[in-house]
């Protein structure tokens, strides 16, 4: 094939979005020969990176690999070459589109020695996708937000527990190195000790989370205290730990458990960077309906929200309905208070839209442009009778009664 042609073009911007990146694939197979399609779309927080074809390589390319390409690359000027991605240098064509403001980047894996032409159909092509998809930002459709919306809060949250995971195994081994207690020998079989057992908590915290519903809050707590044991070992602040007492046993939610360890362990992260401090107390009591945590120091009293924010405590406790307060006095010490209900919290958000399938999404957005059945089925390729079913199970699960209601729902999802 000498050129893309318009069909394969109406078939790349009609697919939807997850196989968007497929579609293009085959569009460009006949002049870029290649088996993995990667992007890097930075506009699209839902999923900014992309992949497609071989499984060998789709499943060791990194984000980190598609950041250094697209780095190199210049918009409108498509180049091939060698670059590093799937963790070996690999022939690739990259393509790179500036039809966004934060720009967006296409590797093909070519096929060994196989020729490359039509690079201005390439670039063409990426550039109407990539203005294509940027439409679905600007022009703020309610599904796309929400769901990109609710992706990038937990990829936040997701992000900070990690780096306070990876905060904690480092202020523990910095704590053995600067030990003046211990010989080299002993240092370096310390240090090993702990970076193995982080890498080993970290492999099965997903593990954990997803065989447990609810664990006793005695046990819970023994966990945060096993986290927290090696920020401290060799330091000269001294740790004190409060178990829960009363009703130790009770069954306590994972997710509410995993978040009060998560805030625990922060907040000790940010008592740390205070000076000068001499002893922490961590505790847990379960009070009526409620699970309560306690961090105290003796320092000089001046800890804040403020120090708190960079470990998005609040952020966390408010994913399952709790809330922190914080009693500073200054000489004296703080006393954190994080509190997390037993019961089920109302969820943070809910998208309105959530129970509708993509197909269902569709005609509700054809619905809220005002649009009859005769125009919608035009529109999508179906028949009126599929629109009509559609139109039914949208009533049904949106629990409104008529296509007004529907429309005015899809409008406020907005």
């Amino acid at each position: 094939m000498d050129r893309i042609t318009l069909a394969s073009v109406v078939a790349v911007v009609e697919a939807p979005l997850g196989d968007m990146l497929g579609q293009i694939s085959a569009a460009v197979a006949g002049l870029v020969p290649h088996h993995t399609a990667a992007e890097l779309s930075p506009h699209c927080t839902h999923t900014p990176l992309k992949l497609y074809g071989d499984p060998a390589v789709t499943g060791r390319i990194t984000g980190g690999e598609m950041d250094r390409i697209a780095a190199s690359a210049t918009a409108g000027a498509p180049w091939e070459g060698l670059a590093l991605i799937g963790g070996q240098e690999r022939p690739v064509l990259v393509v790179a589109s500036d039809r966004t403001p934060k720009g967006a980047t296409l590797v093909l894996v070519r096929d060994e020695g196989a020729p490359v032409a039509g690079l201005d159909d390439v670039q063409a092509l990426w550039d109407i996708v990539t203005a294509h998809s940027e439409r679905f930002t600007t022009e703020a459709i309610p599904v796309n937000m929400a769901r990109s919306r609710a992706t990038a809060s937990e990829r936040a949250r997701i992000i900070a527990e990690l780096g306070d995971a990876h905060a904690a195994a480092l202020t523990g081994l910095l704590g053995v190195l600067r030990s003046r207690e211990l010989d080299d020998r002993t240092a370096r079989a310390r240090a090993t000790d702990y970076a193995v057992t982080a890498l080993l908590e970290q492999r099965a915290e997903a593990e954990r989370d997803k065989a447990l519903t609810e664990e006793p809050a005695d046990k819970a707590f023994a966990r945060l205290a096993d986290s927290l044991a090696p920020l401290l070992r060799h330091s000269p602040v001294r740790l004190e730990l409060g178990p829960p007492v009363e009703e130790a046993g009770r069954p306590v939610p994972a997710n509410e458990a995993h978040a009060l360890r998560a805030v625990g362990r922060a907040v000790v992260l940010a008592v740390l960077e205070q000076a000068p401090l001499q002893r922490i107390h961590v505790g847990w009591q379960v009070a009526g309906n409620e699970l309560r945590a306690t961090v105290r120091d003796d320092g000089p009293g001046e800890l804040s929200f403020c120090s708190l924010s960079v470990h998005r405590v609040t952020e966390r406790l408010g994913a399952v309905g709790g809330r922190v307060t914080i009693d500073a006095v200054p000489g004296w010490g703080t006393t954190v208070t994080a509190v997390v209900p037993l019961g089920t919290p109302a969820p943070a958000a809910v998208d309105p839209l959530g129970e509708l399938g993509t197909r269902e999404l569709e005609v509700l957005g054809h619905l809220a442009q005002g649009q009859r059945n005769r125009a919608i089925a035009e529109e999508l390729h179906i028949s009126e009778s599929t629109v009509k079913f559609h139109v039914a199970n949208i009533l049904t699960k949106l629990a409104v009664g008529s296509r007004g209601e529907a429309a005015a729902r899809f409008r406020a999802a907005a």
